[in-house]
C-alpha cells in the first residue's frame, strides 16, 4: 500500500489528511454514497479503488495521521457516451478532498482539499481564504497557531521560505490584482490544517490529470507514528506493534466512517 504522502514540515517535503463531516444531502443521498462504497468493496479492482494511508497530519483534524482510506479511482473520471448513464460520475466541486499525484513527484501520492477551481480568484488575509472577494466559510479548517506568517496567511507574497519552482511560476504567470487566478484544467487546492500544510501555496496548481480520486470512507485507523507510515515496506517493529496493540490503537470510531466534502458555494 502506498502512503498518501509524507509528514508534515520537513517530512512531507521529503517523503512527499477523513471524517470530514459536511453538508449532507439527506438519508437518500447517505444511502447512495453507502451502496456505491459496498459495490466498490465487492467488485473494485485497482482499476475502481484503491486503497491510502495518511502519514501526516496535514488535514487534521479531519483526517488523521494512521486513517486507511479507501478511494474511489472512478468519481471523478470523465464520462462516455454510455458509462455516464451507468456510473455515479461527478465533476471536481469546491470542498472536495481528492487523492492525486504530487505535482513536482508524480511517484508521490497526496491528499487535500479543493479550494479553487479553474477561473476562480484566491487569496489569504492573515489565515482567512477569500474566494472570488467574498471571505470563504472552511469550518473544516483548523488553525493550531496564532502566529501569522508574511506568505502562508497573507498570500500570494513573496515567499520567505524555500517553495517550488512551480509555485515560482504561479506567482509570476497567474496573479491579478493580488489574487491567484487558477488556471484552465487546474485545481487549488489546501490542507486542512493550515499551519502544517505544504500544498498549493508551495508547490502550485494540481492539473486535473493528476487527479487520482476521492476518498470514500476510512476503512481503519491506526495510531502509528509517522515514521513508520513512509517508510516502504512493512517493517517487524511495526508488525510487533501490530501484534501487542491492535485492540488498543486502532481508532474503531472511526473505522468504517465515510468520508464527506463539504459544498463551498461562491
Amino acid at each position: 500500500m502506498a502512503p498518501a504522502e509524507a509528514s508534515t514540515g520537513e517530512q512531507e517535503a521529503q517523503a512527499g489528511s477523513e471524517e470530514a463531516a459536511g453538508s449532507s444531502d439527506g438519508p437518500r443521498g447517505a444511502i447512495a454514497e453507502w451502496t456505491i462504497t459496498i459495490l466498490l468493496l465487492l467488485f473494485g479492482t485497482t482499476t475502481l479503488v484503491q486503497a491510502f494511508v495518511i502519514p501526516t497530519g496535514s488535514m487534521e483534524d479531519n483526517l488523521l495521521i494512521g486513517d486507511h482510506l479507501l478511494v474511489d479511482k472512478l468519481a471523478f473520471a470523465p464520462p462516455g457516451a454510455v458509462s455516464r448513464f451507468l456510473l455515479p460520475y461527478t465533476p471536481v466541486r469546491r470542498g472536495d478532498i481528492i487523492v492525486f499525484r504530487y505535482p513536482v513527484d508524480i511517484r508521490q501520492t497526496f491528499v487535500k482539499r479543493v479550494i479553487g477551481l479553474p477561473g476562480d480568484r484566491i487569496r489569504l488575509a492573515n489565515k482567512q481564504v477569500y474566494l472570488n472577494g467574498t471571505l470563504l466559510d472552511e469550518p473544516f479548517k483548523f488553525n493550531k497557531t496564532r502566529y501569522i506568517d508574511s506568505y502562508r496567511d497573507n498570500f500570494p507574497s513573496d515567499p520567505n521560505t524555500r517553495v517550488d519552482d512551480r509555485a515560482l511560476e504561479m506567482l509570476e504567470q497567474n496573479v491579478l490584482g493580488g489574487e491567484v487566478v487558477v488556471p484552465p484544467d487546474c485545481y487549488f487546492a489546501m490542507g486542512d490544517n493550515r499551519d502544517s500544510s505544504l500544498d498549493s501555496r508551495y508547490w502550485g496548481f494540481v492539473p486535473r490529470a493528476n487527479i487520482i480520486g476521492k476518498p470514500l470512507l476510512i476503512y481503519w485507523s491506526y495510531d502509528a507514528p509517522t515514521e513508520r507510515l513512509v517508510s516502504s515496506g512493512i517493517s517487524f517493529e511495526h508488525l510487533m506493534d501490530l501484534a501487542r496493540n491492535f485492540f488498543t490503537k486502532t481508532r474503531w470510531k472511526r473505522t468504517f466512517m465515510l468520508i464527506r466534502g463539504y459544498d463551498l458555494k461562491n
